[in-house]
């Protein structure tokens, strides 16, 4: 089994088990996946980080990526730098902040920080709209 994460045409992030890739390829032909908050059709696979614990795999998953999948990443890496030099930081206080912006308590601003996953969920269920950046491994050196 594998897990994949995943995300709808609405911009909602969720995870789904599956065989194998065929697998999700052919429920998803077939209308079987569906986005559990909206429960759009509209699915697609989500940028996934690889678990790596050291130095030496890096670099394999590094060199595993083909052009394309690196010109992704460059992009992907680009427009999330640009998201947060155009929001406030927040930190953890980010659940908070974005309930305050959701109820107008507070001007609307785009902001980010983290979350916890309890904190997370809280957040889509009082229909908080948000979606997690991505951490890089570059990030956390």
């Amino acid at each position: 089994m594998i897990s994949f994460n995943l995300i709808c045409e609405h911009a909602h992030p969720f995870e789904a088990w599956f065989r194998n890739s065929a697998d999700f390829d052919s429920q998803k032909e077939r209308l079987l996946v569906a986005c559990p908050q909206c429960g759009s059709h509209s699915v697609e696979k989500a940028l996934m980080a690889p678990a790596v614990s050291t130095s030496r795999r890096k670099a394999q998953v590094a060199l595993a990526l083909g052009e394309e999948q690196k010109k992704a990443l460059t992009q992907l890496k680009e427009l999330s730098k640009k998201v947060r030099e155009n929001a406030d930081y927040v930190g953890d206080k980010f659940a908070e902040e974005a309930r305050k912006i959701h109820f107008g308590e507070t001007d609307a601003r785009g902001i980010y920080g983290e979350a916890s996953v309890d904190e997370a969920k809280a957040l889509v269920e009082d229909g908080v709209e948000f979606m997690p950046l991505p951490v890089f491994p570059d990030d956390q050196n």
